[in-house]
């Protein structure tokens, strides 16, 4: 039997070189690895060109393109407006409903045209209820990144509650075509404030369930804490948003810095990462924001439900949708960040230009800066922390 022995070494300050324990200096190699684009890791159809050191990241090149739709292309030579809708759809495939509703608010108010208010409660509603759908697929499937499969189990189960109650009122459960310009394809059916009411009440105790079994799991916490920082000045000059920036102790939440809809009339508060298990921004970091936001939307949700008004859900919707030449910006909260649309009208019924600003894209533009010195398994936690949705991504 031959008795191997391994040399202790550890890494200096610059890459491509170790150090032995008895001080001798020894170059190594770099060497580019590919990470996808058929990779589980990432989620989608991304590819991640990885510089190597041994098992050190020096520097990461992520290669996208491989789902591009020519979403805006396809949206500047439809029919009508009306008939985008259904493309927004697709744009993040995990948050349908989000896409809408940054698209009609957009139309809308290019049109200057104001819808009513049980449209505006109702569309709160929704767009909470998919946003806790959305943080249910993030940290489900960012459980399994970590090694953690029962969490995704609970995460899913959960999630297809609400897909029920998105079926229950149009029919679908993935991609909705829900909120027109104007107002909405159908108004709530009459059990449904019921069955939305059961939920909040069954969803409450979860979240904690879920926090102990994978946030504050002991093994949980050892993989994503001080890993991924992202500080606060490279997420602002990044211009990240949603989960990414507020992970990094950034307090900025369109739904109450630039309010739309009826968020204005109710009560909650954007969460921010603390550094409560390592650094502020990290990767646990991002993690407990998404946590702690899905029990910010069931007190949106309760509340609008409580003071959901009357009233025809259609009544604002124009026969024939054709705005004066001009131009607007109109933008979101979603559940990856600020999603805009560029919405420039020539007078006719297609729009001359639609400009997405997505999320996920500038998200993932980040993902670089704050991989280099981290390990190839590090890296798998780190792009699963910013959530990305590659149709978002590519457009």
């Amino acid at each position: 039997m031959i008795e191997t022995k391994t040399l202790p070494t550890q890494y200096v300050s610059q890459p491509g070189a170790l150090k032995t324990s008895s001080g001798q200096t020894v170059r190594t190699d770099e060497m580019i690895i590919n990470m996808g684009p058929q990779h589980p890791s990432t989620h989608g159809v991304l590819r991640l060109e990885i510089v190597v050191d041994g098992e050190i990241i020096i520097d990461v090149i992520p290669h996208i393109g491989y789902l591009h739709r020519c979403f805006e292309k396809h949206a500047e030579h439809m029919a009508n407006y009306q008939q985008v809708i259904p493309y927004c759809d697709r744009l993040d495939y995990c948050a349908a409903i989000n896409e809408e509703h940054s698209y009609v608010l957009a139309v809308e108010r290019l049109l200057k045209i104001e819808v009513p208010e049980r449209v505006e409660y109702i569309r709160v509603i929704m767009a909470e209820l998919q946003r806790i759908a959305s943080h249910l697929i993030a940290v489900g499937t960012f459980g399994i990144d970590a090694g953690a499969f029962t969490p995704f189990l609970y995460a899913f189960h959960d999630r297809e509650l609400i897909l029920s109650l998105f079926e229950m009122t149009c029919g679908a459960r993935l991609l909705y075509n829900y909120f027109w310009i104007g107002g909405l394809s159908h108004d709530i059916p009459p059990q449904f404030a019921d069955k939305a009411k059961e939920f909040c009440t069954y969803f409450k105790p979860r979240i904690k369930e879920f926090n102990d079994l994978l946030t504050f799991n002991e093994i949980f916490v050892k993989r994503t804490a001080n890993v991924g920082v992202l500080p606060k000045d490279v997420a602002i000059n990044y211009a990240c948003s949603g989960p990414m920036l507020r992970g990094s102790g950034v307090n900025w939440d369109l739904r109450r810095d630039d309010p739309y809809s009826v968020y204005h009339k109710i009560e909650w508060e954007p969460k921010i990462g603390k550094g409560e298990m390592g650094t502020v921004g990290d990767v646990w970091d991002r993690h407990i924001v998404r946590m702690r936001e899905m029990e910010e939307s069931v007190k949106i949700i309760e509340q609008a439900l409580a003071a959901l008004p009357e009233g025809n859900v259609q009544a604002a919707i124009p026969k024939r949708i054709r705005p004066d030449a001009g131009e607007v910006y109109a933008r979101t909260e979603t559940p990856r960040g600020e999603l805009g649309f560029y919405l420039i009208s020539d007078g006719t019924g297609t729009p001359f230009r639609l400009k997405c600003r997505a999320p996920a894209f500038v998200n993932l533009s980040v993902l670089p800066e704050i991989s280099r010195g981290a390990m190839i398994a590090d890296l798998v936690l780190i792009a699963g922390s910013t959530d990305i949705v590659l149709g978002q991504v590519d457009r």
